[in-house]
């Protein structure tokens, strides 16, 4: 076994990709990650998904190619100029609501719903708003974070913010969750059913 990739990459992947190099974005999740993203989608037929972190739709096109038809997935970020290299390839998959927005108005606005899926790839609902994030999940909702390994990118004192993450989802017990020196580091949580 080896981490090479062996399914299919999304068929709008490589033009994102492109897109992503030319428009300078340097904060998407890694093809590992998206691989393991897609996968876990695949568990949750009809499906309701919540990605915080759009970025460029890099990671959004592997949850698509995981998800069924019955499924839709709401993904938001602040950064217009990102978000509309996502509409461009992905815009027009009907199971998709892209919302360019403040994750903190977003979360105020929408406390009421409830996922199965929640991929938190920025800082409101991992390092910000993080009760609130789980809060959403539906009992047996998978809520998964990459990067919890040190990354190039790091600003001084990130490290320190990771390890606190970590241990404050650890201290939970209303979530079942497996931690992976994997990728970028990985955490599958799962919300229990209490």
């Amino acid at each position: 076994m080896n981490q090479e990739i062996k399914q299919a990459y999304p068929k709008a992947y490589t033009d994102i990709d492109k897109a992503t190099i030319k428009s300078g974005f340097t904060m998407a999740s890694d093809a590992l990650t998206c691989s393991l993203l897609k996968t876990l989608a695949a568990a949750k037929p009809g499906g309701k998904f919540l990605e915080l972190g759009t970025g460029t739709g890099l990671s959004t096109s592997w949850i698509l190619d995981g998800m069924d038809a019955a499924s839709t997935l709401i993904s938001i970020d602040n950064d217009a100029r990102f978000l509309e290299i996502a509409d461009q390839f992905l815009g027009n998959d009907k199971r998709l609501e892209l919302v360019c927005t403040d994750g903190a108005n977003w979360f105020e606005q929408n406390k009421h719903l409830k996922f199965d899926y929640i991929f938190a790839d920025t800082w409101h609902g991992k390092y910000l708003l993080l009760d609130e994030a789980i809060a959403m999940l539906n009992p047996g909702g998978l809520y998964i974070i990459d990067d919890m390994l040190p990354q190039p990118n790091w600003p001084d004192g990130h490290h320190e913010k990771a390890i606190r993450l970590m241990e404050v989802l650890e201290q939970r017990t209303d979530l079942v969750l497996t931690k992976q020196c994997w990728a970028t580091g990985i955490l599958i949580a799962v919300r229990k059913v209490l």
